[in-house]
C-alpha cells in the first residue's frame, strides 16, 4: 500500500477543507462549473469520474470469472453478504439513524437524500481498493479478482434495479431515467472502455501493462480528490452551519463495515473456507466502490445534495475502518483456523 493511499483520509480532509474555503472566496467560480451540464450530467464531473473508474476497471479481468468455481462456499458468501445483506441492511440503518434518531439533529429537507447517498454507497460493492486490502491480509489473489469480475458483472444489471427499490421502500421518488444514465455512463461504459484497453495492453506483453498501471494508478485517486474540492466547493455553507452532520453520517456506515465484514468472516469460517479465502470475502463486503457511489449521487441529486455529501462520508472513513478490519483478520488467524474440536 503506497503512502499516499495510507493517508488517503488525510487527503480526502485537506480537499475538505480547501473545498470550503474555495467555495466560500470564489463563489462565482464554482456556480459555473454547477452550470456546465447536459442532460443533468455535469461535465466536468462526469470526466473527473471516468479518470476515476476506468483506470481500476483496467485491473479487473473479467476471464477470471471461471476461478468462481475453485471456492463456491467462499463466493456463495460474498454474493450473499454483498447483495441480499448489505444494501438491505444499509437501508434499515438509515432509516433507524437518519430517519428517527438522528433526524432533530439533521436538516429537515435533507433527510431522504442522507438516506439515498446510503444506499447509493453500499450497493456498490468494492472493485480497486479491495485488491490492497486482500494483500494486507495475505489473500488468495486469484479468488480475490474472481469475485471482483463477479461482482462487477452483477453490476452492471443489478446496481439500478436494487438502487432504484431500496429508495422506493424508502419513500424516496426514484428518477429513472437519470439512474439508468448514471449506470450507463459510470458502470457500462467504462467496463466496455476499460476491457478495450486492457486488451490493447496485453497484446504489448505484461511488463508494458504492468508499466501502464503504475502510470495510470495515481489517476484515480488524484480525479476523486478534484471532484471532493469540487463537491464542498458547493457543500462549503452547509457543512460550516451543521458539521455534526458528518459524523452523524458515519455512524451508519461504521456499523454497516463492522457487521458485515464480521458476518462474513463468520460465515466462512462456519463453511469451512480457509484463511486467505475469508479475508478478501469479508472485505470486499465491508468496503465499497465510492467512486460509482459518488458519481451516482451527484447524477441523481447534484452537487448540492445531501446524498453527495454521504458518499464522501464514506471515502472519508473507507481507509482507518478498513486498515482496522485488516488488523482484526490477521490477529485472528489463529482462532480461524483452530480446529472445530478445538473452539472454545
Amino acid at each position: 500500500m503506497s503512502v499516499f493511499e495510507r493517508y488517503l483520509s488525510l487527503w480526502v480532509f485537506l480537499c475538505i477543507v480547501a473545498g470550503i474555503a474555495l467555495g466560500q472566496f470564489f463563489p462565482e467560480l464554482f456556480q459555473l462549473v454547477g452550470r456546465m451540464e447536459i442532460a443533468q450530467v455535469n461535465l466536468p464531473v462526469g470526466l473527473l469520474i471516468w479518470v476515476m473508474i476506468i483506470p481500476m476497471l483496467v485491473k479487473v479481468d473479467f476471464t477470471a470469472l471461471h476461478e468462481v468455481r475453485q471456492h463456491v462456499r467462499g463466493i456463495g458468501v460474498t454474493l450473499f453478504v454483498n447483495w441480499l445483506v448489505k444494501p438491505f441492511s444499509m437501508a434499515f440503518l438509515g432509516w433507524l439513524f437518519i430517519r428517527h434518531w438522528f433526524a432533530p439533529l439533521l436538516p429537515a429537507g435533507e433527510i431522504d437524500s442522507y438516506i439515498a447517498g446510503l444506499i447509493l454507497l453500499a450497493a456498490a460493492p468494492c472493485t480497486a481498493m479491495v485488491f490492497v486490502w486482500s494483500r494486507l491480509s495475505q489473500g488468495d489473489p486469484l479468488f480475490t479478482l474472481s469475485q471482483v469480475a463477479l461482482n462487477d458483472t452483477i453490476m452492471v444489471f443489478a446496481f439500478a434495479p436494487l438502487v432504484a427499490f431500496l429508495l422506493g421502500i424508502s419513500a424516496i421518488t426514484v428518477p429513472w431515467a437519470t439512474l439508468l444514465t448514471s449506470v450507463v455512463l459510470y458502470i457500462v461504459i467504462p467496463v466496455i472502455l476499460a476491457q478495450l484497453w486492457r486488451r490493447a495492453l496485453l497484446a504489448r506483453g505484461s511488463a508494458a501493462f504492468n508499466a501502464a498501471m503504475a502510470r495510470i494508478g495515481p489517476w484515480s485517486i488524484a480525479a476523486l480528490l478534484a471532484t471532493l474540492v469540487l463537491l464542498f466547493a458547493f457543500q462549503g455553507e452547509a457543512i460550516l452551519r451543521q458539521p455534526l452532520v458528518i459524523a452523524l453520517l458515519a455512524v451508519p456506515i461504521l456499523i454497516q463495515v463492522f457487521f458485515n465484514s464480521a458476518l462474513a468472516y463468520g460465515l466462512n469460517r462456519l463453511l469451512g473456507e480457509k484463511h486467505n479465502i475469508a479475508c478478501p470475502s469479508a472485505l470486499i463486503g465491508a468496503s465499497n466502490f465510492f467512486e460509482l457511489a459518488v458519481a451516482a449521487a451527484i447524477s441523481l441529486f447534484g452537487f448540492h445534495s445531501g446524498a453527495a455529501l454521504a458518499t464522501v462520508v464514506g471515502v472519508l472513513i473507507e481507509v482507518p475502518v478498513m486498515l482496522l478490519v485488516v488488523r482484526v483478520v490477521n490477529a485472528s488467524k489463529g482462532w480461524y483456523e483452530c480446529q472445530i474440536g478445538d473452539r472454545p
